[in-house]
């Protein structure tokens, strides 16, 4: 479409050119990475096991355990899933995963970059503060405080509530006189 501007084109937000330099420095390496196209998510880990045998030597002391063995593992759909592999596979996939671990890193920085940028708008200056609401001529109202008790009371402003309550929000009061048994004493309660 003709005439919109992009809003992340330099005219339109001033960013500093310190940011600037430092996004062109990621915007590279993010090149790189993506040229490779090469990322895998998760972690790879070596693990060392013993076996069930009774007189292996992974059961002596000190026990010489089975391995390494290479375990890439990571999350999907919430459950975490792992795949065991080979010492070249290790090899392999270890440098895709240093990618994807790099490509988080840089991500975080652009975003930080991007929120300081936002912050150093000149354009939150010319806003006005807010001011509390006050007829002219008469001293601002007193902070409210939250009400201490909700059982009546609306959640957002304290004011009675015009709705009828639930039976289940109805303060529960029970006789505490006929307590019998090892809670009769408890905190105080004898009577």
């Amino acid at each position: 479409m003709t005439g919109t501007k992009d809003l992340c084109h330099p005219e339109t937000v001033r960013v500093a050119p310190s940011h600037q330099a430092e996004a062109s420095q990621i915007a590279a390496e993010l090149a790189a990475i993506a040229r490779t196209g090469m990322v895998l998510p998760g972690s790879i880990t070596q693990r060392r096991t013993r076996c069930g045998h009774p007189g292996c030597a992974c059961r002596a002391d000190p026990p010489r355990l089975h391995g390494p063995y290479w375990q890439w593992t990571r999350k999907v759909a919430a459950k975490t899933v792992c795949r065991w592999l080979s010492a070249d596979q290790h090899r392999d996939y270890q440098a895709w995963i240093d990618n994807d671990r790099r490509l988080r890193e840089l991500l975080a920085r652009l975003e930080a970059l991007g929120a300081a940028a936002f912050e150093d708008d000149p354009r939150w200056e010319r806003q006005p503060a807010r001011r509390p609401r006050t007829r002219p001529g008469q001293p601002p109202e007193p902070e409210q405080r939250p009400p201490d008790r909700v059982d009546g009371d609306c959640l957002t402003c304290g004011h009675p509530s015009a709705q009828t309550l639930f039976t289940q929000l109805r303060t529960k009061r029970e006789d505490l006189s006929q307590l019998r048994g090892p809670f009769r004493s408890w905190k105080g309660l004898s009577c």
